[in-house]
């Protein structure tokens, strides 16, 4: 009971942030300023969490919980993700049966692009992932998808991340083409809707309530949540996509959560890396 005491307080004293508002609301296209939205994020983690750097927030909770950063610096002196990361390279230089590889589907041959995830497409009218493009350059060169979340896909999207480390986020939102700014609106109002038996948003978590225990756990911050995936998880005892994590904050939370991949979870990918903008790529990363 004190846990869900504490938690409730919390989440009573942020109620205020101008952040917060419900999906119902009645935003519209004219009132959505993503910039305005990423510097008010920035200001209100400032404020709560003075001592921590801005730029820090790629590591999760441990940018503001130094116990939990104590056990995560020993952690990462062998990390559990290393493995996979050779694997997704052996993977990622292995020919498909045309002789082609994703090397010849991707910008760059694929090396330091994961920053550039998710994007706008306009030829497609779509928010693309970089899960969602290694499928489809299998596809294209007539292989079968591999399955999402997890496995092989994490691996060789865990490859394609530690090739670009230290590389700055900057998701651009096409200002003439508004369906770019529906997207990113339609992620943030996912973000901050309420659902589920628990009737919790998003927000409630990883903005009100980061830091605040729940059980035993410290939800992460929103700001820089996407920096660090593909994650290897102890709970999970594996590695696994961000829309992997998705789904399982909505079964958390007593929620259907969607499938990998879906529209909705792709646009809400794209507000999330929006609002990181300015970090840095750290993935593949551990998290417990």
């Amino acid at each position: 009971m004190k846990i869900i005491k504490t938690f409730a307080l919390g989440l009573t004293v942020a109620a205020a942030s101008q952040m917060t508002f419900a999906a119902d609301s009645g935003f519209d296209l004219k009132t959505v300023d993503p910039e305005a939205d990423r510097i008010a994020l920035q200001n209100y983690f400032k404020a709560r969490f003075p001592e921590s750097e801005i730029s820090d927030y790629v590591n999760g909770i441990y940018a503001v919980d130094a116990g939990s950063r104590e056990q995560w610096e020993e952690l990462e002196e062998f990390p559990p993700y290393e493995f996979d990361v050779e694997k997704g390279e052996e993977l990622f230089n292995t020919p498909f049966a045309n002789g082609k590889g994703y090397a010849d589907c991707f910008e760059n041959g694929g090396i330091g692009i994961r920053h550039k995830f998710p994007y706008w497409s306009k030829e497609e009218g779509t928010v693309k992932t970089l899960e969602q493009e290694i499928n489809e350059c299998r596809e294209d060169n007539g292989e079968k998808p591999l399955k999402w979340g997890k496995g092989e896909i994490a691996q060789v999207s865990a490859y394609m991340a530690w090739t670009s480390r230290d590389k700055v986020f900057d998701v651009q939102i096409p200002a003439d083409d508004k369906r770019a700014l529906a997207a990113y609106l339609d992620g943030k109002k996912f973000f901050y809707a309420k659902r589920g038996q628990l009737n919790l948003s998003c927000a409630n978590c990883h903005v009100q309530g980061t830091n605040i225990r729940i059980r035993a756990d410290l939800p992460s911050p929103q700001l820089g949540h996407v920096s660090h995936f593909p994650v290897f998880r102890s709970k999970w005892g594996a590695l696994g996509t961000l829309h992997r994590r998705y789904s399982g904050c909505h079964k958390d939370s007593r929620s259907k959560p969607l499938k990998p991949q879906t529209e909705t979870f792709r646009n809400l990918e794209y507000f999330q890396t929006y609002m990181s903008n300015g970090l840095i790529a750290n993935g593949p990363g551990a998290r417990k």
